[in-house]
């Protein structure tokens, strides 16, 4: 049997449709649930592969294999040549390289062990959210996975919908589709079914055919799936289309900061070598010590930091009902400053309820309540709340005879005219062209009105009184659509828009749309977090203005899309600034206002749930959207909300902002830590007749601190630090370097004044030239435990001090989590000059009075850095 998949896009679209239903095996009652299974096991599932979904094997080639831990392995090597290779069998020294290589095989196992996590997290929450479309199986309609359908499956379309695979058409009625993601055109392109196909084009050219991952703008149709997953047009340049997230600016900011500490890293080792080797006089020590140097200054756990924090961050927010599609959009949601919100269905509950069914004359009037029964039953294209409110409403209300209409044609709706239309005809031959839309609209397509029990000319007056009818409802927070008729409107083989013209206005429906209960909480709160919140709606504005008023926006500051019609992107980015309501705006003019509030420097959430909102999910920094939204506003959006409480999204932007701050910390901490290191092993070096740690002590003295350090992204933040939007800044990290690394490296000179004039002679019984050999690696020996302890010390209880601009321990506590860590990183470096592995080590065990002084250092060393931290503080209003 011939692959189906084989037949090219020209004969999908020129074959006779009889044909092309003969080829795929397409009955009219669609597929068995049997056959489909078969299909599915011989052709596949209908998904396609993007190449995110990596192999085992390159995932963990990617963990162990990071420029900080290939910089490690190379120094394994080097450290291997140097201390085992090429020196004596006594002097051979296998310790070192085998802690470079657990440094590495640590930071690489827990980057392989979060990043996993981080997949099957993702591939969970996915799972939640259901992209579902109208498949008839067995001789019905129902909604299925799209990973579901198989070729030759009858699929259903209307507004709203994302294709859901390759499909030739059968019927269709108004059909535009956006092929934006397969061509890049921005305008909608009209597909037929009753096209004929004779010349070979571009295969997006060919009208009766629509491609997976393509939109439906408007219109309706019905057709059969011809390719599936891989094969589709769309699988075809999956490679082009990759979902390979583009780089945050915190993502940039990582690598950025991580060459800058690589490159900085390779100087000062440079440095160390030269300056030791020329004043030492040994230069494997020198290459051997500036190698421990680089290993020191090396941030290998910034990765597994940063993974963590993003798996962390995911499933917490899991926890409060958020679904992350993109793990990379939580550090976005933290740098939010602008939340960007539709009205309807986002501010306003999802729960539509059809308050009044009204003639012209403003009495409740159950023949409105029958036209428009009769358009929104009939119609099939966009189906939304307001339809299912009015059919609710029908059902309940009229009597049997509404039911015995029969359909003769449609016009869809669509966001440029605003209104739908239907064709009926009744039992005794009667027609019926029924519209209803947007009260302007209807009053563009009406030339009369129902008043007063007749028909009149629809006057300026008369057009008045029905605007001011409207507007006293919109105040109240009603949402108002008009509805009008023309009977027996001409016999044509197929009515068009040209048609809706000539109306008679007959009367109003109006909706009640409350807020949600928790908005104007949500919207306080965002606030206080320093969150701006700006509605942008297609609704008009006296409901804007309502439904603003009862959550808590400023209502002065409005202005309607017609308004700003014409204006270039200068005009733009000075109304965007100064308005805080946009009413009756079209999907592109949403989408415009979005890309010119990221032009100006606000971080842009937008929320949305129809499909109007598409475009703008797109453009926002972070796109928000909630489970029961249109298709292609749950495939737009980064963020899918599970409840229809608003508080979520400022536990999503604390979220973001703690995984923040939590990376801030180490960066900072061990970006300053490693610097002043550098800089007091640079003045020992010069002064110093040894070398002030060996580098066995030194790359044990990195792996204890790098181990507390995985406990950073279970810390906790200051609540103060959640209220502000925050943004990577490469200069605040360089800032940050030259203020606190010299402020440990005048303790690391006090320590060496201590431990060489005072620590070290009282146990080695002497000065250090007035002693033997044997005397004088005894207080080597000293000296350098002496500086062990103390780096010890004050690299790990600076990240205490450094994690808050409060006092640390009284005003702010680091989590359970961290300090259990930390605490035992320090016990167990302090305890190791009195054991075996000290000895190992060459670390010497110090005197009760040695310990005295070096706690004196300690605390002396902290208190200074709170004080510079304060100085710092009040300079640049900011820490962390």
């Amino acid at each position: 049997m011939k692959n189906l998949f084989d037949i090219n896009y020209f004969d999908l679209a020129s074959l006779p449709l009889q044909e092309i239903k003969d080829k795929f095996n397409v009955k009219d009652e669609g597929h068995s649930q049997e056959s489909a299974a078969r299909v599915r096991e011989e052709y596949g599932d209908n998904e396609i592969d993007y190449g995110t979904d990596k192999p085992l094997w390159k995932i963990v080639v990617e963990a162990y294999f990071t420029p900080f831990t290939l910089v490690l392995f190379v120094l394994a090597a080097v450290s291997f040549l140097t201390d085992f290779i090429f020196v004596s069998v006594e002097e051979q020294e296998i310790i070192g390289p085998v802690i470079i290589i657990v440094l590495v095989l640590l930071s690489g196992t827990m980057t392989l062990i979060q990043t996993l996590r981080s997949n099957s997290s993702v591939k969970q929450l996915e799972s939640m959210v259901e992209v579902t479309s109208a498949i008839k199986r067995d001789g019905k309609y129902s909604e299925i996975r799209t990973e579901d359908i198989v070729i030759g499956d009858w699929v259903r379309l209307q507004a709203g919908d994302m294709i859901p695979a390759d499909i030739r058409l059968c019927e269709s009625k108004d059909l535009f589709i956006s092929q934006t993601s397969l061509t890049g055109e921005s305008f909608p392109v009209e597909k037929r079914a009753d096209v004929k196909i004779t010349q070979l084009t571009n295969e997006t050219a060919y009208e009766n055919l629509v491609f997976t991952g393509t939109e439906v703008v408007s219109g309706s149709a019905q057709g059969v799936v011809v390719k599936t997953g891989n094969n589709t047009l769309f699988g075809d340049i999956a490679d082009e289309l990759s979902n390979e997230q583009t780089e945050t600016s915190f993502d940039i900011g990582i690598k950025n900061t991580s060459l800058l500490l690589i490159r900085f890293m390779i100087v000062m080792a440079l440095i160390v070598i030269l300056i030791n080797g020329l004043t030492k006089g040994n230069w494997l020590q020198a290459l051997i010590f500036g190698i421990s140097i680089a290993v020191g200054l090396t941030p290998e756990m910034l990765p597994m930091i940063v993974t963590t924090n993003l798996v962390k961050g995911a499933n917490d927010m899991a926890k409060e009902g958020t679904i992350v599609r993109n793990l990379h959009g939580i550090q976005n949601f933290g740098a939010i400053n602008l939340l960007v919100t539709d009205k309807t269905g986002t501010l306003t509950q999802d729960n539509i309820i059809l308050q009044s069914h009204l003639n012209i004359d403003g009495f409740e009037s159950k023949r409105v309540l029958r036209h428009a029964y009769l358009n929104s039953k009939y119609q099939t294209g966009l189906g939304n709340l307001m339809d299912k409110a009015i059919i609710s409403a029908g059902e309940k209300e009229l009597d049997t005879d509404s039911h015995n209409y029969t359909k003769v044609d449609e016009i869809p709706f669509d966001f440029e005219r605003r209104r739908l239309s239907v064709v009926v005809e009744d039992p005794t031959g009667k027609t019926q062209l029924i519209t209803k839309g947007a009260l302007e609209e209807m009053l563009d397509v009406s030339n009369y009105v129902d008043y007063d029990g007749s028909i009149h000319e629809l006057t300026d007056e008369r057009r008045e009184y029905v605007r001011n009818q409207v507007a006293e409802l919109n105040k109240k927070g009603l949402r108002v659509l008009g509805v009008s008729q023309k009977t027996n409107p001409p016999p044509v083989d197929e009515f068009s828009v040209k048609d809706e013209s000539d109306m008679v206005l007959i009367g109003y429906l109006a909706f009640l749309d409350p807020p949600k209960e928790s908005t104007k909480e949500a919207i306080e709160a965002l606030k206080d977090h320093s969150v701006d919140v700006k509605v942008m709606t297609g609704d008009n504005e006296l409901v804007t203005i309502s439904v603003a008023q009862q959550v808590g926006l400023p209502t002065e500051r409005i202005i309607s899309g017609d308004q700003i019609s014409g204006k270039t992107d200068d005009e733009l980015k000075i109304i965007v600034e100064n308005h805080d309501l946009f009413v009756k705006l079209n999907p592109t003019q949403k989408s415009k206002l979005i890309g010119i509030l990221r032009e100006i420097g606000h971080v842009v959430g937008f929320l949305g749930d129809g499909i109007n909102d598409a475009p703008a999910l797109r453009a926002a920094d972070v796109g928000i959207s909630v489970d029961n939204a249109v298709d292609i506003a749950k495939e737009s959006a980064d963020i899918i909300l599970l409840e229809k409480d608003l508080m979520i999204l400022e536990q999503g932007i604390l979220s973001g902002r703690k995984i923040f701050g939590n990376t801030m910390k180490y960066i900072k901490a061990t970006t300053s830590s490693n610097f002043g290191n550098v800089f007091s092993v640079l003045l020992a070096s010069l002064f110093l007749p040894f070398l002030p740690m060996l580098p066995i002590q030194l790359l044990f003295l990195g792996l204890i601190y790098e181990i507390s350090s995985m406990s950073i992204p279970w810390d906790n933040m200051d609540k103060e630090y959640l209220y502000e939007p925050k943004k990577w800044e490469a200069s605040s990290i360089r800032r940050f370097m030259v203020w606190f690394g010299p402020t440990s490296s005048i303790f690391d000179v006090t320590t060496f004044l201590i431990s060489f004039f005072l620590i070290a002679p009282s146990i080695a019984g002497g000065s250090f030239k007035s002693l033997g050999p044997a005397d004088q690696a005894v207080f080597i020996a000293v000296f350098q435990s002496s500086w062990f302890i103390v780096s010890l010390w004050t690299q790990t209880l600076v990240l205490y001090t450094l994690r808050t601009p409060k006092l640390p321990f009284i005003e702010s506590n680091a989590s359970f989590i961290m300090t259990t860590i930390t605490s035992l990183g320090i016990i167990i470096g302090s305890v190791a000059p009195y054991t075996r592995l000290g000895d190992l080590l060459g670390l010497a065990p110090l005197p009760t009075s040695a310990w005295w002084m070096l706690f004196v250092t300690v605390i002396a060393y902290l208190a200074l850095v709170q004080i510079v931290k304060n100085i710092y503080v009040k300079k640049y209003g900011e820490l962390l």
